[in-house]
């Protein structure tokens, strides 16, 4: 049985209220941390990691919607987060396989900021969010899943993206395909 005819008479409440269901088959892949779902590995740089997959997404370029990656530059890279937030989490990052701020020139952080600002921008005209939230985690203490190299999350937010189902649940909806919003953004 598909989403789309689920008609189940099952999915009542004991209040005898319909129950929606909703559908996210692209998380189990992260609940199960499913390694098949992943690309495969290329060839790094020497300064790059080759378990990272931040430098995989920068070196391998014949994949490109597969890796998510909406825009590449001279310095950067941006991806559309594999297991996000909220619809249209974006990561941006230097190509360059650095954990620390220090480590960027300042080229790479005027062109990270300037990514920043383009996708932020580019994300107000195609999804129209209430605001944002962008951010860097600095080492694995602060949050970072991947210390090793610098990203920073641009989570676009609407007003009322946080309710029942979250708060009640630990459920995150997201209403959109990441591939249906990589079609969209890789063409901006």
């Amino acid at each position: 049985m598909t989403p789309e005819n689920n008609t189940n008479n099952n999915n009542h409440n004991s209040n005898d209220k319909k129950i929606e269901t909703l559908w996210a088959p692209w998380r189990m892949a992260y609940i199960t941390n499913d390694k098949t779902t992943k690309p495969e590995t290329v060839a790094v740089g020497s300064n790059a990691d080759p378990d990272c997959f931040i430098c995989q997404s920068v070196f391998d370029k014949q994949h490109d919607r597969q890796r998510l990656i909406v825009r590449r530059t001279e310095s950067t890279v941006t991806i559309l987060n594999r297991f996000p937030y909220n619809n249209g989490h974006l990561l941006v990052a230097p190509c360059c396989h650095c954990g620390r701020l220090d480590g960027l020139t300042e080229t790479e952080k005027l062109e990270l900021v300037r990514e920043i600002d383009r996708w932020t921008r580019i994300l107000e005209q195609e999804m129209n969010p209430d605001g944002f939230n962008i951010g860097l985690n600095l080492g694995r203490s602060a949050g970072a899943g991947l210390p090793g190299h610098l990203h920073w999350h641009i989570v676009p937010r609407w007003n009322g993206d946080t309710n029942f189902t979250t708060t009640i649940g630990s459920v995150k909806v997201i209403p959109q395909s990441l591939e249906a919003l990589w079609e969209i953004l890789v063409h901006v």
